[in-house]
């Protein structure tokens, strides 16, 4: 009888060491499998399975390999320019008297300092192997002496070929051979939300390297503040700083879409860039010296709203009723300018220009600007309750320089 049991037990201990190793088995094959979810197909099949798959999915390990790469490919064409200007001081005839001369000597007013010279900083790119350099007028603007920097330490003297203020840009050339040169981008394609990087040499801080985003598009010289400009900005949060000025603001390829131009001083993080294509335009006629024709009629312009309309109305003190409608007040017409000798009146509002609708100022001065010099162009204008077509001329406006 004791054998008999003493058989069953040893059955049993050897039926429980199996089923504890089934048991660790499973528990093994359970942890491996959480383990291995994450590298597993998903029942969407989003997750990759293939090396193609996988190559496809960008670097989170390293996410700034694309700024490093842009520039490295458009860093060496970026230089500095070093700009200095000698002002001349004209002595007050007053020193001159001799009364003033008897009573301080001869020698007191001889030792006043007649000449001062400036100094000045910015950036610029290569577009030309040859040594075609683009950058901002306001860089180089009445410059006696222009010092170009590379970045692997060359210097050679610059010779500012042409400048337009309108655009604010301008190009000097270097004598040099086989130069880098940044690539041009298309500024059409870019869009809000894409990459902007700014290079260039801000606060005397050479090859500095900044990043952020296109903020938006078309950004207005008016609404930038500087209305004596005709430009539509790109506005991007990538820091511009003094000394930015005239250099490249690339996208995340390396191509150059905008010229960096200003900064708001009482805005933060907030930069302006000149489209690249704008410069296109007219970089080959500045390299030749040519002059930028700019079209103008000769108004002083203010976006009209029926809001705003109702508000002038109401004012006992306003010059002129206006009619409350959505078109582009004139405020002013200037003397002697193509718009006065067609008629236009102060309180005009435009409505079309060639059949076209016109809402804001700053469509009106897109159209104009586009027309070009010596066009007619067939402004529809609502004056007090009726409505007329009037023709004008746009003409050349003055003070453009080359």
């Amino acid at each position: 009888m004791l054998k008999t049991e003493v058989m069953q037990l040893k059955k049993f201990f050897l039926a429980l060491r199996q089923s504890s190793t089934y048991l660790l088995a499973i528990v093994l094959g359970a942890i491996l499998a959480v383990g291995a979810y994450p590298v597993l197909p998903s029942q969407a099949g989003s997750v990759p399975t293939t090396l193609a798959q996988r190559s496809s999915i960008p670097n989170m390990a390293n996410p700034s390999s694309f700024v490093t790469a842009a520039v490295d490919r458009v860093g060496p064409a970026v230089v500095r320019i070093d700009t200095e200007r000698t002002i001349t001081r004209r002595i007050d005839p007053l020193f001159e008297d001799p009364a003033f001369r008897r009573f301080f000597g001869n020698d007191a007013f001889s030792q006043l300092p007649q000449e001062r010279h400036l100094r000045g900083q910015g950036s610029g790119f290569i577009i030309d192997r040859s040594g075609i350099i683009l950058t901002n007028a306001h860089v180089v603007d009445q410059a006696d002496k222009v010092t170009v920097l590379l970045k692997d330490g060359r210097t050679f003297q610059g010779q500012v070929q042409g400048a337009d203020e309108v655009t604010d840009l301008a190009v000097v050339k270097i004598d040099g051979k086989d130069l880098p040169t940044a690539p041009l981008g298309d500024s059409n394609q870019v869009k809000v939300g894409d990459w902007a990087i700014a290079v260039g040499n801000p606060l005397g801080l050479d090859n500095t390297v900044t990043l952020g985003i296109v903020s938006t598009l078309q950004r207005s010289s008016a609404q930038v503040g500087i209305p004596d400009k005709r430009l539509d900005f790109i506005q991007t949060d990538a820091a511009i700083n003094p000394g930015n000025s005239g250099g490249p603001l690339l996208n995340s390829q390396g191509d150059v879409i905008g010229i960096n131009t200003a900064i708001r001083p009482d805005a933060m993080g907030i930069g302006f860039a000149i489209p690249v294509n704008q410069a296109k335009g007219i970089s080959s006629q500045l390299a030749r010296g040519e002059k930028i024709q700019h079209p103008y009629l000769g108004i002083r312009m203010i976006t009209l709203t029926p809001q705003l309309a109702a508000e002038n109305n109401q004012d006992p003190n306003s010059p002129f009723m206006v009619p409350e409608v959505n078109g582009v007040l004139v405020a002013q017409v200037l003397p002697n300018t193509p718009a006065a000798a067609s008629g236009m009146r102060r309180g005009d509002v435009v409505m079309e220009i060639n059949g076209q609708a016109v809402t804001t100022a700053d469509q009106l001065q897109r159209i104009v600007e586009n027309s070009g010099v010596n066009q007619s162009l067939q402004v529809k204008v609502q004056r007090d309750r009726q409505t007329s077509t009037i023709s004008v001329r746009t003409g050349e406006l003055p003070g453009a320089t080359s």
